[in-house]
């Protein structure tokens, strides 16, 4: 089995517009690409420049919400259930045209008082967009407190939890490495107990989140268990180049992997 790496355009060449990150990727060897919000470019560009391209393109985010007010995202914001159905559905219409096959659902920030209520409202938006969207595979990623503070959850066994409460196949989880680092540690068990419930992994250096050759992650020890478990999925590099993408791409060599 060799491990596959896709480009997560959000981070990487940040210095040009997204349909010359997605040539840039393919340039680089990338037969992957997933994005975050590219909700501003025209959805049928972004699939003619990968198909050109040769990159499949493998999700994009839901939206944030209000942005200013610090949302990040809608799926765990009660009261704003029509808000969050009416983007959800938009993001699904797009993923559809641009080629994608699959959408992270973003819960968002929520207040400590009202977490339980906040829960039962991403299962019931869960549970819509399971059935507008049984065509796509909706991940879910919690992300650390660190980051992002009062994201509704920060920890893998939550979203295996809400996983299991939706009981609908084209439900799983993101595992960002990262995240998992930061908020947990003890990555491999986590790895190796959830990995039926995974269906996509992330990378990036802790606590940098530069490239995955610095830091206190051993990635060649996580690539090796992911290869023993029998991964199949994409390895999303979603991490802030320390200088040049291209540059910096020199940490495949030193980890032993290609693309």
């Amino acid at each position: 089995m060799t491990l596959r790496f896709s480009a997560n355009l959000g981070f990487l060449w940040p210095d040009r517009p997204l349909i010359q990150r997605i040539e840039a990727a393919a340039r680089a060897g990338f037969k992957a690409v997933e994005m975050h919000w590219p909700y501003d470019v025209d959805a049928a560009k972004v699939w003619e420049c990968c198909s050109a391209n040769g990159c499949e393109l493998l999700g994009v985010n839901t939206p944030l919400g209000n942005a200013e007010k610090g949302d990040f995202g809608l799926g765990a914001q009660a009261g704003r259930e029509a808000e969050f159905r009416d983007t959800f559905v938009r993001s699904a219409d797009y993923a559809r045209e641009a080629g994608a096959s699959s959408i992270h659902v973003m819960a968002g920030v929520v207040s400590p008082d009202v977490r339980e209520r906040a829960k039962a409202v991403f299962i019931e938006n869960l549970a819509f967009a399971v059935e507008a969207a049984a065509d796509l595979t909706l991940l879910l990623e919690p992300i650390n407190q660190r980051d992002k503070p009062g994201y509704f959850y920060s920890d893998i066994s939550t979203a295996a939890d809400i996983i299991a409460e939706v009981g609908a196949s084209n439900v799983r989880i993101m595992f960002d490495v990262y995240h998992v680092a930061v908020s947990e540690g003890d990555v491999l068990t986590r790895v190796q107990r959830h990995l039926p419930q995974i269906g996509h992994v992330q990378i990036a250096a802790v606590p940098s989140r530069c490239e995955p050759d610095e830091g206190e992650i051993a990635y060649g020890a996580i690539f090796t268990a992911l290869e023993r478990l029998g991964y199949s999925g994409w390895i999303g590099c979603e991490y802030k180049p320390r200088a040049g993408t291209d540059e910096g791409l020199g940490w495949l060599d030193a980890l032993g992997v290609s693309l």
